[in-house]
């Protein structure tokens, strides 16, 4: 199977207070219940080539209000003009907050298309220098730098999405953290992959404390860590309820569920993931 991953080889303010609504009773006075979730709609990618729109209305049916795109061959939305996604996902009670892209010849149109949308992000979603080195990143973070410049002329926040080998090392150096140390924090924010930074041996909350705010977007995704893929929340290695009692260390304003293998039909897995969320007292 294709990996989200593999494919990208061939980036308006949501308090903490919004996202978990506390409950009133007494018994459950220091609980909070999970709302306002996101899913990125790679997640069900083949579904969204098919019937964009059919997907949409499935999605919101089952209670998902927050969405990212990814870029597809159909498109950056999956053969929607860029006011077409807008308005239907608005009409279902949906926003469009985010969108995967490449920083690449089509960069300026990229942007353009993301500012006709209303979308707050736009998120490289794979570097586009290649090469595990210091030096090749620090080229990235000036990549990195320009665009987010493009982002912001069009009130739009330019971000980055890792995957695992961001952390991997040279010269002693953790290569994420490059990008982190030579890029603007106020410009270039970070959509932090929970589920493969954890994979990877490293703890969320060191980042979180090290680089407060710098983390505006999750995905959140359980791992199956003797395959090194994703699976369905609660059959894997990650700790969703905790992840989720430390957004506020991470100013996190939106997140989406991800998912990009399934042990059945793509929508089941969807379904049981938000339900998981639903369960959750946090």
């Amino acid at each position: 199977m294709t990996t989200r991953r593999d494919f990208l080889r061939s980036s308006g303010c949501l308090a903490l207070s919004a996202l978990l609504l506390p409950l009133s009773s007494e018994a459950a006075k220091n609980t909070a219940k999970v709302k306002d979730v996101g899913i990125q709609l790679y997640t069900v990618r083949n579904e969204m080539l098919k019937d964009a729109v059919g997907t949409l209305k499935q999605l919101a049916a089952i209670g998902y209000k927050e969405l990212e795109s990814a870029r597809s061959e159909k498109g950056l939305y999956y053969g929607l003009q860029p006011k077409e996604i807008k308005k239907v996902t608005e009409d279902l009670g949906m926003t469009l907050r985010s969108g995967h892209v490449a920083v690449d010849k089509d960069w300026e149109r990229t942007v353009a298309a993301a500012a006709e949308t209303g979308q707050d992000y736009l998120i490289c979603s794979s570097l586009p220098s290649r090469g595990q080195t210091v030096g090749n990143y620090k080229r990235n973070a000036d990549i990195f730098s320009k665009a987010a410049e493009d982002c912001k002329k069009a009130n739009i926040i330019f971000g980055y999405h890792n995957h695992e080998e961001e952390f991997e090392q040279d010269n002693g150096q953790v290569l994420y953290d490059v990008l982190l140390a030579e890029t603007d924090p106020d410009q270039v924010k970070m959509e932090m992959d929970l589920g493969w930074l954890v994979l990877s041996g490293h703890d969320p909350m060191v980042y979180f404390n090290k680089y407060p705010g710098r983390f505006p977007l999750w995905h959140l995704k359980d791992m199956d860590k003797s395959k090194m893929q994703s699976t369905e929340f609660g059959k894997g290695a990650i700790d969703i309820k905790q992840l989720l009692q430390n957004a506020d260390k991470s100013k996190m304003k939106y997140f989406f569920v991800e998912q990009e293998e399934y042990a059945g039909e793509p929508m089941a897995s969807v379904k049981h993931n938000y339900n998981y969320l639903q369960k959750l007292s946090l």
